[in-house]
């Protein structure tokens, strides 16, 4: 590589312009919120806005019908971010003279709340959906998938999302294109904390700052929801404090407006409103508004719960008449006590079928034991670490589903979390090796084949010596050991193309597999 300088004369082209694309996002709707808040501002006046409560309740009664139906879904994230998408929508869906998408950029990197979106905009009648409709949340059937995805619901969605901290930095993108096409748009993007800690985020947060002082952006507004918690626990705990990545958003160029209790809705819509006024009065500098949250708001055993509730804790209708009615303080409205009624009364006729089944069929056959294929991982490497090898565990989040944890338990002094950083880890995993250690890194099968990509292929151009090698499994093809696509590559209910891949992130160590071992390092010895 070597500098540039030629010298080459600026040469004459039309005007830049975009070509013509339509939007296909829904229009504004033009009622209230069917169960509404009505919120004081400080100069004294008036402005109503959907129901936080409302959107917890739909999220939780749409989640039985998802988990009837054989799909995961999420719980924590929506419920902290209800107030933000709740200020959010109003301050959007306030505009009168044009359509909210003309006046705003809204881009949702948070993927795991996408079904608080949908039950926010229910609330609203948005893009003709219903109550009834979210009855059909991770079906086959309906466009109301687990993750934002533009390609099946582009009424919707403006940018898929999925892998946390992705849909940010295309969010700067749509800021950058705004301002070369001289449109009068802001870009708001709602992130996490955990997605915070991934490394294209990191690039984002002070890419965007730094372009925006130059004049290259239109006005931005950065909202992080900060509640420490993600899938497996405490970021502070598990992996470090973040404190440090928001204390550096002032140094970086942001204008940051912090919110101590993102749960108290007047607080976050005037934060909001504020920063949408600041950023537009002054593009050069983005607004960051930092809400304070708890992950799983609403529900007492998901606030106490180590991940905030991250998946839907519910696995039936069992109890679903005592979530939502707590979610009310006890006094749901008749519609949602209803509806939980119903989801109560399917599951009891189901336990009455399946206790009158062994009575009229006899005795019934032991249940077939099974075992996740996940399994395999730890199993192996807590036979290689005793069996000598120098096995050390580096996982991003995820070691729960991925089937680490019997390991990391087993061995508490042979492992560490990176949080919410696959990259950062496979090469974290990659210096191990390097140094003669046999690190096991884990992850989804769509993160490990894009995320850890390029770390996986300067390992390989960095070989070490003997058994000093990242542990991986490839996705097997037809007429071979199979792997169905999904959230964990086992199978585990996720149906989103934003979390399937060509090839899964995992070790399988047992059961006679062999593990697949990465080029940097030859082989890996047989696990019988």
């Amino acid at each position: 590589m070597a500098e540039d300088k030629s010298a080459v004369q600026p040469l004459p082209a039309p005007p830049l312009v975009p070509l013509k694309l339509k939007s296909r996002l829904a229009p504004t709707p033009r009622q209230a919120p069917r169960y509404a808040v009505t919120v004081r501002r400080s100069d004294g006046t008036d402005v109503v806005l959907a129901d936080p409560r409302a959107t917890r309740a739909l999220v939780a009664l749409m989640n039985v019908h998802a988990v009837n139906g054989g799909a995961a879904c999420h719980w924590g994230g929506p419920a902290a971010f209800a107030e933000i998408n709740a200020a959010l929508h109003g301050l959007m869906f306030a505009v009168r003279d044009r359509e909210w998408y003309e006046a705003f950029n809204y881009v949702n990197d948070a993927g795991h709340t996408e079904n608080g979106l949908y039950a926010l905009r229910a609330n609203y009648g948005f893009d003709g959906l219903t109550f009834e409709a979210l009855k059909g949340f991770r079906s086959l059937a309906s466009k109301l998938t687990g993750h934002g995805e533009s390609h099946l619901n582009p009424e919707g969605v403006l940018l898929s999302n999925g892998p946390l901290g992705s849909a940010l930095p295309q969010a700067q993108g749509l800021a950058l294109a705004d301002k070369l096409a001289g449109n009068d748009r802001v870009t708001v993007a709602v992130v996490s904390d955990g997605a915070a800690m991934e490394g294209e985020a990191k690039e984002a947060f002070a890419a965007i700052p730094g372009l925006a002082a130059k004049g290259r952006l239109n006005p931005f507004v950065l909202v992080l929801s900060d509640n420490d918690t993600k899938l497996s626990g405490r970021i502070s705990q598990d992996a470090f404090s973040m404190a440090p990545t928001f204390a550096a958003f002032a140094m970086l160029g942001w204008r940051v407006i912090d919110v101590p209790n993102g749960h108290n809705l007047p607080a976050v819509y005037e934060a909001l409103e504020g920063a949408m006024a600041q950023a537009k009065a002054d593009p050069r500098q983005p607004v960051c508004v930092r809400c304070k949250t708890v992950k799983g708001y609403g529900v007492k055993a998901t606030v106490e719960s180590a991940s905030g509730g991250h998946g839907f804790p519910l696995g039936s209708g069992e109890k679903i008449v005592e979530f939502v009615s707590e979610i009310y303080d006890g006094a749901p409205p008749a519609e949602f006590r209803d509806w939980a009624r119903a989801l109560r009364g399917e599951w009891e006729a189901k336990e009455a079928a399946k206790q009158a089944r062994p009575a009229a069929a006899g005795p019934a056959a032991p249940p077939v034991k099974k075992d996740k294929v996940q399994s395999g991982l730890a199993r192996g490497a807590i036979r290689a670490a005793r069996a000598g090898y120098p096995v050390f565990s580096v996982s991003s989040d995820v070691q729960g589903s991925t089937g680490i944890s019997p390991f990391q338990k087993s061995f508490p002094d042979r492992w560490v979390e990176v949080g919410v950083a696959e990259a950062n880890m496979v090469s974290t995993g990659a210096g191990l090796s390097k140094l003669g250690f046999i690190p096991v890194v884990d992850t989804f099968a769509q993160f490990g084949v894009t995320k850890g990509n390029l770390p996986l292929t300067m390992a390989a151009l960095s070989p070490g010596t003997g058994h000093r090698h990242l542990l991986t499994r490839r996705v097997a093809g037809r007429g071979r050991r199979r792997v169905a696509p999904g959230h964990d590559v086992s199978g585990g209910g996720q149906r989103d193309p934003a979390h399937r891949g060509g090839g899964a992130f995992l070790c399988r160590g047992s059961g006679g597999a062999h593990v697949r071992s990465h080029p940097a390092a030859g082989r890996c010895p047989r696990e019988g």
